[in-house]
C-alpha cells in the first residue's frame, strides 16, 4: 500500500503543469465557496444578535394568549415563583420585565398615538443597550417618571428635552389611563417605524399609569447559547405551564426569518451553480489526466500490473491532489474570513436602508465557525472523489492493445 502511495505521489511530480492545474482548481472553489458561505452565514447571525439584543430577546414569556392581540388585559402578575422558575433554567443572562400598550401622546395641538413601553431602566440598558440611542437629555433613572421619546415623534409633536408630554388611553380592565410627564431625552433609532411612535418610561411608572401594579406584558429573556434555543424554549413551556406562551424570536419576526430564509435559498443556489462549474472543472482535469496517459496504462498492465492496483494508485492521485487543493483553500480563506471577521463590509444606499428597517446594523461580518471551514472542504472533497469516477471506468474498459497503439 505504501509503495502505490509513494509510486501515486511521483507521479503527481512528473508532471508539475497538470498537477498545479488540477490542485488550483480545487483550490479556487474551496477559497470561493468558504468567502462566499462565510459571508452569508456571517450577515445572518449579525442579523439575528442585532434584533433580538435590540428589543425581542432570544425569547419572549406571556400570558397565554397575549401576542394573538396584544391587550393591555393580557398581563401577568410578575410573582418570585416565576422569576425563579425562569432564572433557575441554565444558560439564561438576562430576563427584562415590561408592560407595554398604546396611548395618545399629546402636545399642544398636535396628537398621535404612540407605542409605550414601560421597563426597567437598569436592566434594559444591560439587555438593549438603549442608552446609547439617548442623542439629547438624559436616560432615566431608577424611580424616574419621565420619558423617552424617539426623535421623528419628538419631531413630530414640537418637544424637546425638557418640556411636558400628555398621555391619553385606556388602562388595566378599561380603566381611563392619563398623565402628564416630563421629556428626559430624545431617542433615535435605526429603524423608522419606532423613531414615529415609540415613548419608553419606567416600569413602576408605567404600571401606575395604566392601573396595573406589579403587573407585566412580558419578559424578554437572553440566553448564552443560542443553538440551545429550542431546548431552553421547551424546558420553560414545561416548568411554567400552560397558563404562561413562552415563544423564540422566530415566532415573534417572521418577517426578519423569512427574510433569512429566501436570502439563504438564494446563497445556496448560486453556491450550487459554483460546485457545478468547480465539478466539471475538476472532471476536465482528471479526464485530460487520464486520457493522455494511455499508453503509460497499456504498459504498466502489459509488464504485470493488475487493474485493481492500477485503480488504486489513481484513487491516491486524485486522492492527494484533493487533498492538497482543499487544504490550501482553507489556509488561503482563513486570513481573508479572519479580517472580514473584524472588520466588517459596511453597506450604504437602498441595501443598508432595507436591513435598517429589522433593527440590524448593515455591515457584513464574515463568520469564523469551525465548521463552515470544514464543510466546505469536506464538499469540495467529495466533488473530487466523484470525479475519480472517470478514470475508475476508464481503466475497467481499458483496452491493453489499443492504448500501445496509442
Amino acid at each position: 500500500m505504501w509503495t502505490i502511495i509513494k509510486i501515486a505521489w511521483r507521479n503527481l511530480w512528473r508532471n508539475k503543469r497538470r498537477t498545479l492545474i488540477t490542485t488550483a482548481s480545487v483550490f479556487f472553489a474551496v477559497l470561493l465557496a468558504l468567502v462566499m458561505r462565510s459571508m452569508q452565514l456571517g450577515s445572518y447571525d449579525n442579523m439575528v444578535k442585532n434584533a433580538v439584543s435590540f428589543y425581542t430577546g432570544y425569547i419572549q414569556v406571556h400570558k397565554a394568549g397575549y401576542w394573538e392581540d396584544k391587550s393591555i388585559n393580557e398581563t401577568f402578575e410578575f410573582t418570585q415563583y416565576v422569576e425563579d422558575e425562569i432564572k433557575s433554567e441554565p444558560g439564561i443572562t438576562s430576563v427584562t420585565p415590561r408592560l407595554e400598550s398604546f396611548a395618545l401622546a399629546s402636545s399642544g395641538n398636535y396628537t398621535k398615538g404612540s407605542a409605550i413601553i414601560g421597563t426597567d431602566p437598569e436592566k434594559e440598558a444591560r439587555f438593549t443597550n438603549l442608552d446609547k440611542f439617548v442623542i439629547y437629555g438624559d436616560y432615566l433613572k431608577p424611580g424616574d417618571d419621565g420619558l423617552l421619546v424617539a426623535s421623528k415623534l419628538a419631531e413630530y409633536l414640537k418637544v424637546d428635552v425638557g418640556d411636558s408630554l400628555v398621555l391619553f388611553g385606556q388602562g388595566y380592565h378599561g380603566i381611563t389611563a392619563a398623565g402628564e410627564y416630563p421629556v428626559r431625552g430624545i431617542l433615535d433609532f435605526p429603524n423608522p417605524e419606532m423613531n414615529k411612535q415609540t415613548i419608553y418610561m419606567g416600569l413602576k411608572e408605567a404600571q401606575y399609569y395604566y392601573g396595573a401594579p406589579n403587573m407585566l406584558t412580558s419578559l424578554a429573556i437572553m440566553i448564552h447559547d443560542p443553538d440551545k434555543l429550542q431546548v431552553k424554549v421547551q424546558d420553560l413551556k414545561k416548568k411554567l405551564g400552560k397558563k404562561y406562551e413562552v415563544m423564540d424570536w422566530k415566532e415573534m419576526m417572521p418577517d426578519l426569518l423569512q427574510e433569512i430564509q429566501a436570502d439563504n435559498a438564494g446563497g445556496i443556489f448560486m453556491l450550487g451553480i459554483l460546485y457545478v462549474i468547480i465539478f466539471f472543472g475538476i472532471l476536465g482535469t482528471v479526464m485530460m489526466m487520464s486520457m493522455e496517459r494511455k499508453k503509460e496504462f497499456a504498459v504498466m498492465i502489459a509488464v504485470g500490473m493488475r487493474k485493481g492496483k492500477l485503480i488504486l494508485m489513481l484513487f491516491f492521485e486524485t486522492i492527494i491532489i484533493g487533498l492538497m487543493g482543499v487544504i490550501s483553500g482553507v489556509v488561503g480563506g482563513f486570513p481573508i474570513n479572519l479580517y472580514f471577521h473584524f472588520n466588517p463590509i459596511r453597506l450604504g444606499g437602498k441595501a443598508a436602508k432595507a436591513i435598517e428597517q429589522f433593527n440590524v446594523e448593515p455591515i457584513l461580518p464574515f463568520s469564523m465557525d469551525p465548521q463552515y471551514f470544514y464543510n466546505q472542504g469536506i464538499v469540495v472533497l467529495v466533488m473530487t472523489l466523484l470525479a475519480f469516477l472517470f478514470p475508475l471506468i476508464f481503466i475497467i474498459r481499458f483496452n491493453v492493445i489499443k492504448g500501445m497503439r496509442n
